[in-house]
């Protein structure tokens, strides 16, 4: 028995859900998302509350039944709350801007970085140092993320580079005499 998904998904204030065949497609104050499940899981809407049920006792529907759970609770959570992910950047003249729907990163190289923000993704920059990635999609909001954070990645000697928010980098010794 799949402990995720036999809890219900609560529907917030303001939310709704409607199913159709296995799509289940959720509005909220920021926005409309949709979820595909596969055929191994049953999913009903009653009042404010979705719940998943599996088809049968395979270890594939077992499976699916706590993912759709869970996929089905981000997009709850994507359309009421969004998501957030925190860049810092750390170095001598590292710094980012913000131009329209450009985030132009100056990052040791010799020239600037200009990374093109995607539809439905908001970038701010709070302080040159700082980047703030938001959206309703995890995944996106996440692969953003990681794709600023390519541009630099942090390295062990002097901790320079694009980091996560409370990212430990474990710092080497440099050379010795």
């Amino acid at each position: 028995m799949s402990r995720i998904g036999k809890k219900p998904v609560e529907l917030p204030g303001g939310v709704s859900a409607s199913v159709s065949g296995q799509t289940i497609e959720v509005k909220g104050p920021k926005g409309t998302r949709s979820f595909r499940a596969t055929d191994d899981v049953t999913i009903s809407v009653e009042g404010n509350v979705v719940s998943v049920k599996p088809r049968g006792t395979s270890k594939r529907a077992r499976q699916q039944w706590g993912m759709s759970r869970t996929q089905i609770a981000n997009l709850v959570q994507g359309v009421t709350e969004g998501f957030k992910k925190e860049l810092e950047i750390n170095g001598v003249g590292y710094r980012a801007q913000l131009q329209g729907k450009v985030l132009k990163l100056s990052l040791g190289y010799s020239h600037d970085v200009n990374f093109e923000i995607p539809e439905g993704i908001t970038v701010t920059v709070p302080k040159p140092t700082e980047v703030v990635v938001e959206g309703n999609d995890q995944q996106v909001v996440g692969q953003v993320a990681a794709n600023i954070r390519e541009w630099r990645k942090p390295e062990p000697y002097k901790g320079k580079g694009i980091r996560y928010k409370g990212e430990y980098v474990f710092m080497k010794a440099g050379k010795k005499k």
